[in-house]
């Protein structure tokens, strides 16, 4: 039988983790965590999504209280180190050290291309070898994509594996491909979450490489069916969730049939303390269930107008959901 919103709402619990660093501009990530035959499902869309947004996520956490897993392909989960836009140099290093064995670092740049050169040097400085990878969330036009992208080849070469989502939109993408002088994969985040309807959208001559964020685009199997339905290499990523959402980003890793890339399911480094440990083990994460620790659900739980505010909002986007 499937998870009612009165079911959801009953065993929901709001929490408030705090963050080791500065990610996203925040530093406490709130999130909710529902449970239903299958287990902890947890709904995560940042604050300041609106209803229509944050269905996808509903739909995700849902999937993932109420469905079982089909059986994994694979058990060990390669991860990159994932760097914010920070220029300093002391806190770049020890971000890194939480990371032990990876090969490759993502990094956070839009903060204008000196700032950005500099942060990619400190990571390279700390991980000489490590493959690059770059994330601009969609903030560079097609003209400072052009320009950005040959700075930061000059200085990475070869290291640099991808630009994830160096211009915002589908057209901007594709114009951008045309016009490139150099040889650097684009992968595409946004442009495929916070479309309409991801199926409907042509993909060709815009990116290369596929992100699939389990919980923006509406759990394991829609993300399956969109790698199936895009024909793309993929890299499975976070959405910032807590170790709930990320051991369900490690199934998604564990069962796609191609895994050719580190994924971005390291994210739960970032936090103070999470609801689970997830331990990275040379540049790995096992792809298991990680029991939830319920001492420290109680220590971050959020009650008085915060819960309220969740249910609220679990509601209203609940009844947005199509029956079944």
């Amino acid at each position: 039988m499937s998870l009612t919103l009165e079911e959801a709402l009953a065993s929901l619990r709001v929490l408030a983790l705090p963050m080791r660093t500065t990610f996203r501009s925040l530093d406490i990530r709130e999130t909710a965590l529902f449970k239903g035959e299958n287990g902890w499902g947890e709904f995560a869309p940042f604050v300041e999504y609106s209803d229509q947004e944050s269905l996808q996520w509903l739909e995700s956490a849902i999937e993932a209280a109420d469905k079982a897993l089909s059986p994994a392909l694979r058990e060990s989960i390669p991860i990159n180190a994932t760097v914010p836009a920070s220029n300093d140099e002391a806190e770049i290093e020890q971000i890194l050290s939480w990371y032990p064995g990876v090969d490759t670092a993502k990094i956070k740049v839009g903060t204008g291309i000196k700032e950005d050169l500099a942060r990619i040097a400190a990571v390279r400085k700390h991980l000489p070898k490590a493959k690059i990878r770059i994330d601009v969330n969609g903030s560079w036009s097609v003209k400072e994509a052009l320009s950005n992208i040959i700075a930061i080849y000059e200085v990475t070469g070869d290291l640099l594996e991808y630009v994830e989502q160096p211009v915002a939109s589908l057209d901007e993408l594709k114009q951008l491909k045309e016009g490139m002088s150099v040889d650097v994969k684009i992968a595409g985040d946004e442009v495929l979450r916070k479309a309409k309807d991801p199926f409907a959208i042509s993909l060709d001559g815009a990116i290369d490489i596929l992100m699939l964020k389990v919980s923006p685009l509406g759990g394991i199997k829609r993300a399956m069916d969109l790698a199936s339905h895009h024909k793309l290499p993929v890299v499975i990523s976070s959405a910032l969730e807590s170790a709930i959402g990320i051991s369900y980003g490690l199934a998604l890793a564990a069962r796609v049939p191609n895994l050719d890339y580190a994924c971005g399911l390291g994210t739960s480094a970032l936090f103070n303390q999470d609801v689970s440990d997830i331990p990275i083990v040379n540049g790995a994460i096992k792809a298991t269930n990680y029991p939830i620790d319920l001492d420290r659900v109680e220590r971050y739980e959020l009650k008085g107008e915060r819960l309220e505010w969740w249910r609220n909002r679990i509601s209203r986007v609940w009844n947005l959901r199509r029956p079944a």
